[in-house]
């Protein structure tokens, strides 16, 4: 793969476009090693629910990739859109060419003016995580049935409304409706999986994107892999779905006017992956 085929390159995947060959003008999608995570008293703690890049995990591309292919299969088999064609090799998977949700600035040439490049959809069964760190009065591990929250990505992700979308422009009222029925339909599909394997699904995120052939129809894209999924395997729902054993294992603190919030219960990417594969 030439750099000059890339056309992106992400936190934990490069995507190159096809040149030649029976999938030319298609894309492909490369897992890589690299993992995010955060610093902890100087020791590297990988978690995906964090953005920044923090090294690599031998092996991971491979892994993610196989992991994905299950599941973009089975959205298949339940016809349901993606962008995914077929897996190509140990961390490669061939794509259909899609458009992020995106927007161009409208007034480019004011200092500080930026465009839409992406957004990123958000879903969560239970309060944790950012949520609970936004919203500390919220019980953590409270039973949240599947809230999708919209973020626009960058250099730092924001939380964006969905009425401030439709005012932006960036998505009409239908595309947006569509789009989070579209999460949650997903959402649905893999936390059922886990479950048929003793597992829950905490929160998970998605992206979406236009596909560049036929109407443009917004379908999901990127990767559904360990990067994007946290998972516990001490959930215990109460009568409403909330965790019962949430005192046990959470781990909540504040310190100079910032929380953080971990579980003691979450599983390793490494130790769930295997599941699937």
């Amino acid at each position: 793969m030439a750099e000059k085929d890339l056309v992106y390159r992400g936190k934990s995947k490069d995507v190159f476009r096809i040149t030649s060959g029976p999938h030319a003008g298609k894309y492909r999608l490369v897992f890589t090693d690299r993992a995010t995570g955060y610093l902890e008293n100087g020791k590297t703690v990988f978690d995906p629910g964090y953005d920044i890049v923090v090294g690599e995990i031998p092996g991971k591309g491979a892994i993610a990739c196989r992991f994905a292919s299950h599941f973009f299969n089975l959205l298949k088999e339940k016809g349901i859109p993606s962008h995914y064609i077929e897996t190509a090799g140990e961390n490669e998977m061939i794509v259909e060419p899609a458009n992020p949700l995106s927007m161009p600035a409208e007034a480019p040439e004011l200092p500080g003016a930026a465009p839409l490049l992406n957004l990123e959809f958000t879903w969560r069964n239970n309060a944790t995580g950012s949520f609970w760190r936004r919203y500390p009065f919220v019980r953590p591990c409270k039973s949240l049935g599947k809230v999708v929250e919209i973020w626009t990505k960058g250099d730092s992700d924001i939380l964006i409304t969905t009425e401030a979308l439709e005012a932006a422009g960036a998505m009409s009222r239908d595309e947006i409706a569509a789009s989070i029925a579209l999460v949650k339909q997903v959402a649905e599909i893999v936390s059922d999986e886990f479950k048929k394997n003793s597992l829950h699904v905490v929160d998970g995120k998605f992206e979406l994107g236009r596909l560049q052939c036929g109407s443009g129809q917004i379908v999901l894209i990127d990767e559904i892999s360990p990067d994007v999924l946290r998972v516990c395997n001490g959930y215990r729902p109460d009568g409403d779905g909330s965790c019962a054993v949430y005192a046990q294992c959470t781990l909540s603190g504040c310190e100079g006017g910032k929380r953080t919030i971990k579980n003691r219960n979450q599983v390793p990417a490494a130790d769930f992956i295997n599941v699937f594969l």
